[in-house]
């Protein structure tokens, strides 16, 4: 018995409503990137089971999600090093007490 498509894509719209919302809402610059995570691994979710259930022979999905998370790594490990950096300027990681710094 094989499980219907719909059971994979909600938890990938849910995880990808959760990023949103969190990226949206918070001010904490390691929040909003816990939450652009959470998005990508959503979208990473929909590659896998589109690929499934579409091309079941085919590992394009699975070839797409693995670049993916090899550019959210790169692209964490980056972020990360900039908020570090940020905050031995600014003594702070909200994001409203960056634009203090344009000036």
């Amino acid at each position: 018995m094989e499980i219907p498509m719909i059971c994979y894509l909600l938890p990938a719209l849910f995880m990808f409503c959760c990023g949103v919302y969190g990226f949206i809402t918070r001010k904490n610059m390691i929040a909003m990137l816990i939450s652009l995570e959470l998005m990508l691994n959503g979208v990473d979710l929909n590659f896998v089971v589109f690929n499934r259930y579409l091309f079941p022979g085919s590992l394009d999905g699975m070839m797409f999600t693995l670049f993916a998370i090899a550019i959210a790594a790169a692209e964490t490990a980056l972020a990360i090093a900039i908020i570090i950096n940020v905050f031995r300027i600014a003594k702070d990681i909200d994001v409203q007490d960056l634009t203090k710094m344009k000036f």
